[in-house]
């Protein structure tokens, strides 16, 4: 038998979890170390995933499958395609990056404090959440996948509820209050989504008779599997609204502000930059691969919702004034193009959308961790409590200014080619919706602009006039981020090689091809 690296890149994270969740209370470093190395050990697995997966190979690659429930049909079955290895090396680069930004954040309060921060418990909560996402992107069973887009859920409420952001003005009882509101609104909004999906997934069993991807999808080719049209699109859409919930769509998207302006910034980073990425990631896989001509029924609401996406995240970006909500709704803005990449139904803008699912997750991550050292020097999330930081903290305020303009798609950035491609994309089939998007881009440079001027530049205020700059830590933690913004903004072939194949796969799945340009013959 093969040496089942799919199991084992999740695996380990998750003996990680319980081993750091171990360790003495006293022993608080040794628990941060231990759940760094065993980060670190999850990425040479995913980079080894990376090196054996061949682009032009089989579609699902490194398959694993055993059985699991027989009685139900229910087995455990892995394998990845071009897609879900993008996303698997994007979980496993940001994850030592997240819990090196995070390492001092549960460590415990000032004495007298009545909360006491476990930090074993924080470091070993990522590490589960890690685990869980990868096994996601990479169940080939629809039942298995399911179990742990679920599970996902557990860790994350305690994340957010127990461990918040320290810089809130209203006090420690306040503070309180709202990471409660704030995890268990993230709960109850993906909690209704997932029992849909269950009915959903309950209904697939009686229709196909398994979970399995691979065999549905060898039943439809033979005809064995006949699918009513009316069941396949009420089908579809139990799947659709839970994704949408977790991507967020608009107008299921209200629990993300919360949830990021409530939570440390390297948890803030874990869910918009990893694991939302699961609702886009199954999208592509669930959605269009088990449900093809519903997902073309709905394509044209679904590209009004991600446009709505767009605009709406961006227009309430610009009014915000707290950095974490900006960053939120400025990625509601941003997963309304990887949607609307998605459903236009061409190669260039299912190619974009997962480019730029890669991106963002990058952009995002240098952004909101850079605004995370921020704020936890001047101890205030507010943007009017910020001026003039670029002239006492430099380094800081240079980071912050790269990464903001990655979130605008600045050319030369990462998050250009894939913001571009999803326009052209739309555009070559919906011209209407891929003009009316455009408006996200410039309302996306006013926002960080904006932002950036009002906290970086004018005068220096007495709060921030001794402000230290990025420590050694920090830097490297922002430096190797800005490297790849920088590499795949000028470079982008090492991804678009494993992805476009996939991409083909999910374009004959859907029986769709690239309209062809409308060119005037020369006279």
């Amino acid at each position: 038998m093969s040496f089942p690296l799919l199991t084992a890149t999740a695996a380990l994270p998750a003996l990680g979890a319980v081993a750091t969740a171990a360790v003495p209370a006293a022993r608080r470093t040794a628990a941060k170390w231990l759940a760094l190395l065993v980060s670190l050990g999850t990425l040479a697995l995913a980079v080894t995933v990376l090196v054996r997966f061949d682009p032009g190979g089989a579609r699902y690659q490194l398959t694993e499958s055993h059985s699991w429930i027989r009685d139900f049909g229910v087995r455990y079955e892995l394998g990845v395609d071009g897609i879900g290895v993008a996303l698997i090396a994007l979980t496993a680069v940001l994850i030592p990056f997240i819990i090196l930004a995070g390492w001092h954040d549960a460590d415990p309060l000032e004495t007298g404090s009545r909360r006491w921060r476990p930090t074993q418990g924080f470091f070993a909560l990522i590490l589960a959440v890690e685990a869980m996402v990868l096994i996601s992107f990479e169940a080939t069973d629809v039942f298995l996948f399911y179990i742990f887009f679920e599970a996902m859920l557990i860790p994350m409420y305690f994340l957010i509820g127990g461990f918040g952001d320290r810089a809130h003005a209203q006090g420690e009882e306040a503070a309180a209050t709202q990471r409660s509101y704030a995890a268990v609104k993230f709960l109850l909004y993906n909690l209704v989504g997932g029992l849909i999906m269950l009915a959903a997934v309950i209904g697939l069993y009686v229709v196909a008779g398994n979970f399995s991807l691979q065999q549905i999808a060898e039943a439809r080719a033979s005809g064995s599997l006949h699918m009513a049209t009316s069941t396949e699109r009420w089908l579809f859409l139990g799947f659709f609204f839970a994704f949408a919930v977790k991507a967020p769509l608009w107008p299921l998207h209200t629990w993300l502000p919360n949830a990021m302006q409530e939570s440390t910034a390297p948890v803030a980073v874990l869910i918009t930059a990893v694991v939302d990425k699961v609702g886009t990631f199954a999208m592509l896989r669930f959605c269009l691969g088990l449900f093809p001509e519903a997902s073309r029924w709905a394509t044209p609401v679904i590209l009004v919702l991600a446009l709505i996406s767009i605009v709406y995240g961006a227009l309430l970006a610009v009014g915000q004034r707290d950095i974490k909500r900006l960053v939120a709704y400025a990625s509601i803005s941003h997963f309304g193009f990887i949607i609307m990449g998605i459903f236009a139904m061409t190669s260039q803008g299912q190619s974009g959308a997962t480019l730029y699912m890669v991106n963002h997750g990058i952009s995002t991550a240098a952004l909101m961790l850079v605004a995370g050292f921020l704020i936890s020097r001047r101890g205030s999330r507010l943007i009017a409590d910020y001026g003039g930081v670029q002239k006492v903290a430099p380094v800081l305020a240079g980071t912050f200014l790269i990464g903001g303009l990655a979130t605008l798609s600045l050319p030369g950035l990462a998050p250009f080619v894939s913001e571009f491609l999803v326009l052209v994309g739309t555009f070559t089939r919906y011209p209407v919706i891929g003009i009316i998007a455009t408006l996200g881009i410039v309302l996306a440079a006013l926002y960080t602009l904006v932002l950036y001027q009002r906290t970086m530049t004018g005068p220096v205020k007495p709060e921030v006039s001794t402000m230290p700059d990025l420590r050694v830590r920090e830097v490297l933690v922002v430096a190797p981020l800005i490297v790849l913004l920088i590499f795949l903004g000028v470079y982008p072939k090492p991804v678009t090689n494993i992805v476009n194949p996939a991409v083909k796969h999910t374009m004959s799945d859907v029986q769709k091809k690239d309209p062809k340009p409308e060119v005037e013959a020369a006279k």
